[in-house]
Protein backbone atom coordinates (compact mmCIF):
# COMPACT_ATOMS: atom_id res chain seq x y z
CA UNK A 1 0.00 0.00 0.00
CA UNK A 2 1.21 3.23 -1.46
CA UNK A 3 -0.16 5.92 0.74
CA UNK A 4 -0.12 5.72 4.56
CA UNK A 5 -3.33 7.39 5.04
CA UNK A 6 -5.25 5.33 2.26
CA UNK A 7 -9.42 5.81 2.30
CA UNK A 8 -8.84 3.02 -0.29
CA UNK A 9 -7.59 0.54 2.06
CA UNK A 10 -10.60 -1.37 3.20
CA UNK A 11 -11.57 -1.76 -1.12
CA UNK A 12 -8.61 -2.56 -2.12
CA UNK A 13 -8.14 -5.17 0.41
CA UNK A 14 -11.52 -6.43 -1.05
CA UNK A 15 -10.66 -6.88 -4.47
CA UNK A 16 -7.46 -8.91 -3.16
CA UNK A 17 -9.20 -11.42 -1.78
CA UNK A 18 -11.32 -12.06 -4.17
CA UNK A 19 -10.67 -14.14 -7.07
CA UNK A 20 -13.90 -12.31 -9.36
CA UNK A 21 -14.75 -8.59 -9.62
CA UNK A 22 -17.70 -7.14 -11.25
CA UNK A 23 -18.06 -3.72 -11.60
CA UNK A 24 -21.60 -1.87 -12.11
CA UNK A 25 -22.32 1.88 -12.32
CA UNK A 26 -25.41 3.84 -12.63
CA UNK A 27 -28.01 3.26 -15.66
CA UNK A 28 -28.33 5.81 -18.50
CA UNK A 29 -23.87 6.09 -18.32
CA UNK A 30 -22.56 9.53 -18.54
CA UNK A 31 -19.02 9.96 -19.93
CA UNK A 32 -17.58 9.34 -15.95
CA UNK A 33 -19.63 6.25 -15.40
CA UNK A 34 -18.57 4.70 -18.74
CA UNK A 35 -14.36 5.95 -18.04
CA UNK A 36 -14.47 4.98 -14.21
CA UNK A 37 -15.92 1.12 -14.47
CA UNK A 38 -13.91 1.13 -17.78
CA UNK A 39 -10.61 2.65 -16.27
CA UNK A 40 -10.97 0.75 -13.50
CA UNK A 41 -11.66 -2.60 -15.30
CA UNK A 42 -8.01 -2.37 -16.73
CA UNK A 43 -6.50 -1.20 -14.29
CA UNK A 44 -7.57 -4.70 -11.84
CA UNK A 45 -6.75 -6.69 -15.18
CA UNK A 46 -3.05 -5.23 -15.41
CA UNK A 47 -2.15 -5.79 -11.69
CA UNK A 48 -4.12 -8.79 -11.27
CA UNK A 49 -3.89 -10.86 -14.64
CA UNK A 50 -5.12 -14.52 -12.84
CA UNK A 51 -8.57 -12.97 -11.72
CA UNK A 52 -11.60 -12.20 -13.43
CA UNK A 53 -12.90 -9.07 -13.90
CA UNK A 54 -15.77 -8.02 -15.93
CA UNK A 55 -17.78 -4.57 -16.13
CA UNK A 56 -21.73 -4.72 -16.77
CA UNK A 57 -24.95 -2.42 -17.58
CA UNK A 58 -26.83 -1.09 -20.17
CA UNK A 59 -25.12 0.31 -23.72
CA UNK A 60 -22.53 2.72 -23.32
CA UNK A 61 -24.73 5.03 -25.83
CA UNK A 62 -23.09 8.08 -27.12
CA UNK A 63 -19.27 7.22 -24.67
CA UNK A 64 -18.91 3.99 -26.57
CA UNK A 65 -15.95 5.43 -28.41
CA UNK A 66 -14.20 4.93 -25.05
CA UNK A 67 -11.92 1.97 -25.45
CA UNK A 68 -12.86 -1.11 -23.56
CA UNK A 69 -16.06 0.28 -22.40
CA UNK A 70 -18.61 -2.38 -24.15
CA UNK A 71 -20.37 -4.60 -21.20
CA UNK A 72 -19.57 -8.51 -20.35
CA UNK A 73 -22.46 -10.52 -20.77
CA UNK A 74 -22.44 -12.92 -17.66
CA UNK A 75 -24.15 -15.52 -16.25
CA UNK A 76 -26.02 -15.16 -12.47
CA UNK A 77 -23.51 -17.65 -11.46
CA UNK A 78 -20.26 -15.56 -11.76
CA UNK A 79 -21.50 -13.30 -8.73
CA UNK A 80 -21.33 -16.50 -6.41
CA UNK A 81 -18.03 -15.73 -5.02
CA UNK A 82 -17.30 -12.41 -6.52
CA UNK A 83 -16.94 -8.86 -5.12
CA UNK A 84 -19.12 -6.27 -7.01
CA UNK A 85 -17.90 -2.66 -7.37
CA UNK A 86 -20.60 -0.45 -7.78
CA UNK A 87 -18.71 2.77 -9.24
CA UNK A 88 -20.35 6.90 -9.71
CA UNK A 89 -24.20 5.70 -8.86
CA UNK A 90 -25.76 7.36 -5.72
CA UNK A 91 -28.61 5.35 -4.97
CA UNK A 92 -29.22 1.74 -5.21
CA UNK A 93 -32.51 2.36 -7.71
CA UNK A 94 -29.92 3.66 -10.15
CA UNK A 95 -27.42 1.28 -10.40
CA UNK A 96 -27.31 -0.50 -13.87
CA UNK A 97 -27.91 -4.61 -13.47
CA UNK A 98 -29.57 -5.25 -10.04
CA UNK A 99 -27.46 -8.55 -9.93
CA UNK A 100 -24.93 -7.00 -7.69
CA UNK A 101 -26.68 -8.52 -4.34
CA UNK A 102 -25.70 -11.12 -5.78
CA UNK A 103 -22.29 -11.26 -4.79
CA UNK A 104 -20.68 -12.20 -1.86
CA UNK A 105 -19.29 -8.91 -0.65
CA UNK A 106 -20.32 -5.70 -2.38
CA UNK A 107 -18.29 -2.44 -2.73
CA UNK A 108 -19.20 1.70 -4.05
CA UNK A 109 -16.65 4.69 -4.88
CA UNK A 110 -18.37 7.40 -5.41
CA UNK A 111 -18.70 11.36 -5.53
CA UNK A 112 -22.26 12.16 -5.33
CA UNK A 113 -23.94 14.03 -2.36
CA UNK A 114 -24.73 10.79 0.12
CA UNK A 115 -28.41 9.40 0.31
CA UNK A 116 -28.16 6.07 1.29
CA UNK A 117 -25.84 2.91 2.12
CA UNK A 118 -26.28 -0.14 0.07
CA UNK A 119 -22.77 -1.98 0.23
CA UNK A 120 -20.95 -3.32 2.31
CA UNK A 121 -18.04 -1.07 2.04
CA UNK A 122 -17.67 2.68 0.35
CA UNK A 123 -15.81 5.21 -0.16
CA UNK A 124 -17.90 8.36 -1.22
CA UNK A 125 -15.82 11.85 -1.37
CA UNK A 126 -18.12 14.60 -2.71
CA UNK A 127 -14.57 16.37 -3.12
CA UNK A 128 -14.03 15.06 -6.33
CA UNK A 129 -14.98 16.70 -9.31
CA UNK A 130 -15.32 12.72 -10.72
CA UNK A 131 -15.36 9.33 -9.94
CA UNK A 132 -12.67 9.03 -12.62
CA UNK A 133 -10.78 11.26 -10.21
CA UNK A 134 -11.60 9.00 -7.31
CA UNK A 135 -10.64 5.64 -9.43
CA UNK A 136 -7.09 7.62 -10.60
CA UNK A 137 -6.62 8.12 -6.82
CA UNK A 138 -7.31 4.32 -6.10
CA UNK A 139 -4.57 3.70 -8.63
CA UNK A 140 -1.53 6.18 -7.30
CA UNK A 141 -2.51 5.62 -3.47
CA UNK A 142 -2.62 1.61 -4.25
CA UNK A 143 0.37 1.70 -6.42
CA UNK A 144 -1.25 0.30 -9.06
CA UNK A 145 -0.19 1.19 -12.99
CA UNK A 146 -2.64 3.08 -15.16
CA UNK A 147 -2.42 1.23 -18.78
CA UNK A 148 -3.02 3.80 -21.54
CA UNK A 149 -6.82 2.38 -22.01
CA UNK A 150 -7.41 3.02 -18.66
CA UNK A 151 -5.58 6.57 -18.16
CA UNK A 152 -7.68 7.47 -22.07
CA UNK A 153 -10.66 6.25 -20.32
CA UNK A 154 -10.06 8.03 -16.59
CA UNK A 155 -9.09 11.39 -18.64
CA UNK A 156 -12.85 11.29 -20.81
CA UNK A 157 -14.78 10.55 -17.48
CA UNK A 158 -12.60 13.73 -15.64
CA UNK A 159 -13.01 16.13 -18.84
CA UNK A 160 -16.88 15.33 -18.69
CA UNK A 161 -17.91 15.40 -15.60
CA UNK A 162 -15.93 19.16 -14.42
CA UNK A 163 -17.38 20.46 -17.98
CA UNK A 164 -14.05 20.41 -19.44
CA UNK A 165 -12.51 21.83 -16.34
CA UNK A 166 -14.90 24.98 -16.36
CA UNK A 167 -17.39 23.54 -12.84
CA UNK A 168 -16.45 24.87 -9.81
CA UNK A 169 -15.71 21.24 -8.47
CA UNK A 170 -12.47 21.49 -10.63
CA UNK A 171 -9.49 21.64 -8.07
CA UNK A 172 -5.53 21.55 -8.46
CA UNK A 173 -5.87 17.78 -7.45
CA UNK A 174 -8.05 17.77 -10.62
CA UNK A 175 -5.17 18.83 -12.97
CA UNK A 176 -2.85 17.03 -11.11
CA UNK A 177 -4.88 13.77 -11.54
CA UNK A 178 -5.26 15.05 -15.23
CA UNK A 179 -1.88 15.22 -15.69
CA UNK A 180 -0.63 12.13 -14.14
CA UNK A 181 -3.14 10.22 -16.92
CA UNK A 182 -1.38 12.69 -19.68
CA UNK A 183 1.97 10.99 -18.36
CA UNK A 184 0.62 7.77 -20.45
CA UNK A 185 0.15 6.99 -23.96
CA UNK A 186 -3.06 8.47 -24.39
CA UNK A 187 -4.51 10.60 -27.83
CA UNK A 188 -6.20 13.58 -26.23
CA UNK A 189 -6.82 14.86 -30.02
CA UNK A 190 -8.98 11.86 -30.55
CA UNK A 191 -10.66 11.83 -27.09
CA UNK A 192 -11.85 15.69 -27.62
CA UNK A 193 -12.61 15.11 -31.78
CA UNK A 194 -15.06 12.18 -30.23
CA UNK A 195 -16.74 14.62 -27.70
CA UNK A 196 -17.31 17.54 -29.59
CA UNK A 197 -18.04 15.81 -32.70
CA UNK A 198 -21.63 16.83 -33.88
CA UNK A 199 -23.54 15.67 -36.85
CA UNK A 200 -26.47 18.26 -38.83
CA UNK A 201 -28.76 16.31 -37.26
CA UNK A 202 -27.90 17.03 -33.79
CA UNK A 203 -27.04 20.71 -34.58
CA UNK A 204 -30.79 20.95 -36.12
CA UNK A 205 -32.23 18.91 -32.76
CA UNK A 206 -30.54 21.63 -30.64
CA UNK A 207 -31.67 24.19 -32.45
CA UNK A 208 -35.50 22.57 -31.82
CA UNK A 209 -34.77 22.55 -28.58
CA UNK A 210 -33.32 26.47 -28.39
CA UNK A 211 -36.60 27.20 -29.65
CA UNK A 212 -38.47 25.18 -26.91
CA UNK A 213 -37.09 27.28 -23.72
CA UNK A 214 -39.69 28.62 -21.78
CA UNK A 215 -38.92 30.80 -18.55
CA UNK A 216 -40.76 31.13 -14.87
CA UNK A 217 -41.07 34.77 -13.74
CA UNK A 218 -38.14 34.10 -11.90
CA UNK A 219 -36.04 33.43 -15.14
CA UNK A 220 -35.72 29.80 -14.29
CA UNK A 221 -35.56 28.09 -17.82
CA UNK A 222 -36.78 24.95 -18.94
CA UNK A 223 -38.20 22.49 -21.89
CA UNK A 224 -40.52 20.27 -21.26
CA UNK A 225 -41.20 17.25 -24.05
CA UNK A 226 -43.83 15.24 -23.88
CA UNK A 227 -44.36 11.38 -24.87
CA UNK A 228 -45.50 12.32 -28.46
CA UNK A 229 -43.12 14.71 -28.94
CA UNK A 230 -39.99 12.43 -27.91
CA UNK A 231 -41.00 9.55 -30.48
CA UNK A 232 -41.02 12.17 -32.93
CA UNK A 233 -37.59 13.11 -32.90
CA UNK A 234 -36.33 9.53 -33.53
CA UNK A 235 -33.36 10.47 -30.83
CA UNK A 236 -32.18 8.12 -28.01
CA UNK A 237 -33.11 9.35 -24.28
CA UNK A 238 -29.71 9.90 -23.44
CA UNK A 239 -29.59 12.55 -26.32
CA UNK A 240 -32.78 14.08 -25.68
CA UNK A 241 -32.96 14.38 -21.67
CA UNK A 242 -28.90 14.88 -20.71
CA UNK A 243 -27.84 15.53 -23.95
CA UNK A 244 -30.12 19.03 -24.59
CA UNK A 245 -30.12 20.15 -20.57
CA UNK A 246 -26.94 22.54 -21.56
CA UNK A 247 -29.00 24.26 -24.43
CA UNK A 248 -30.22 26.56 -21.85
CA UNK A 249 -26.47 26.54 -20.28
CA UNK A 250 -25.03 30.50 -20.20
CA UNK A 251 -27.97 32.54 -20.90
CA UNK A 252 -27.41 35.90 -19.39
CA UNK A 253 -29.43 36.06 -16.32
CA UNK A 254 -30.59 32.32 -15.90
CA UNK A 255 -29.12 30.94 -13.14
CA UNK A 256 -31.25 28.04 -13.08
CA UNK A 257 -32.26 25.24 -15.80
CA UNK A 258 -34.18 22.27 -15.94
CA UNK A 259 -35.45 19.96 -19.19
CA UNK A 260 -38.00 17.58 -18.64
CA UNK A 261 -38.92 14.55 -21.07
CA UNK A 262 -42.06 12.24 -20.51
CA UNK A 263 -41.58 8.39 -20.97
CA UNK A 264 -42.81 5.48 -20.30
CA UNK A 265 -41.54 5.05 -17.17
CA UNK A 266 -42.19 8.43 -16.17
CA UNK A 267 -40.84 12.16 -16.55
CA UNK A 268 -36.96 12.39 -16.86
CA UNK A 269 -35.66 15.60 -14.97
CA UNK A 270 -32.45 16.91 -15.77
CA UNK A 271 -31.73 20.05 -13.66
CA UNK A 272 -28.70 22.54 -13.44
CA UNK A 273 -27.64 25.61 -11.71
CA UNK A 274 -24.26 28.02 -12.17
CA UNK A 275 -24.76 29.39 -8.87
CA UNK A 276 -27.34 27.62 -6.51
CA UNK A 277 -27.49 24.13 -4.83
CA UNK A 278 -30.47 22.65 -6.47
CA UNK A 279 -29.45 18.99 -4.70
CA UNK A 280 -32.37 19.12 -2.31
CA UNK A 281 -35.19 19.88 -4.77
CA UNK A 282 -33.84 17.00 -6.79
CA UNK A 283 -33.96 14.64 -3.53
CA UNK A 284 -37.08 15.97 -2.57
CA UNK A 285 -38.33 14.35 -5.83
CA UNK A 286 -36.58 11.26 -5.20
CA UNK A 287 -34.04 12.12 -7.24
CA UNK A 288 -30.19 12.85 -6.25
CA UNK A 289 -27.01 14.16 -7.98
CA UNK A 290 -24.32 16.85 -6.83
CA UNK A 291 -25.02 20.18 -5.54
CA UNK A 292 -25.29 21.79 -9.18
CA UNK A 293 -26.08 19.02 -11.48
CA UNK A 294 -29.06 16.60 -10.16
CA UNK A 295 -31.44 14.85 -11.42
CA UNK A 296 -34.69 12.85 -10.84
CA UNK A 297 -37.63 10.89 -12.28
CA UNK A 298 -41.23 12.00 -11.43
CA UNK A 299 -44.53 9.91 -12.02
CA UNK A 300 -46.31 12.89 -14.25
CA UNK A 301 -46.19 16.43 -16.04
CA UNK A 302 -47.99 17.86 -12.34
CA UNK A 303 -45.04 16.19 -10.58
CA UNK A 304 -42.82 17.98 -12.93
CA UNK A 305 -44.19 21.17 -13.07
CA UNK A 306 -44.35 21.17 -9.25
CA UNK A 307 -40.82 20.44 -9.42
CA UNK A 308 -40.23 23.79 -11.50
CA UNK A 309 -42.11 25.63 -9.05
CA UNK A 310 -39.87 24.51 -6.07
CA UNK A 311 -36.94 25.79 -8.30
CA UNK A 312 -38.87 29.06 -9.11
CA UNK A 313 -38.98 29.80 -5.15
CA UNK A 314 -35.20 28.81 -5.20
CA UNK A 315 -34.78 31.40 -7.94
CA UNK A 316 -37.01 34.31 -6.16
CA UNK A 317 -35.40 33.85 -2.71
CA UNK A 318 -32.26 34.36 -3.90
CA UNK A 319 -33.02 37.64 -6.44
Amino acid sequence: MKGENNMFEKIYSLIQEHDTVVIHRHTKPDGDAIGSQTGLKYILKSAFPEKKIYSVGDAPGFFGFIEGSEPDEICDDIYENALAVILDCGSASLISDGRYTLAKDTARIDHHIYTERFTDEEVIDTSFESCCGMITAFAVECGLEIPSVAAAALYTGIVTDSGRFRYDGTNPRTHRNAATLLEKDIDTTKIFRNLYADSFESKRLKATFVLKIEFTENNVAYIYTTKEEFDSLGADIFTVSRGMVNTMADIKGVDIWANFTETDAGVLCEIRSSIYNINPVATMFGGGGHAKASGATVKDRETAFRLIDELNRIAGENK
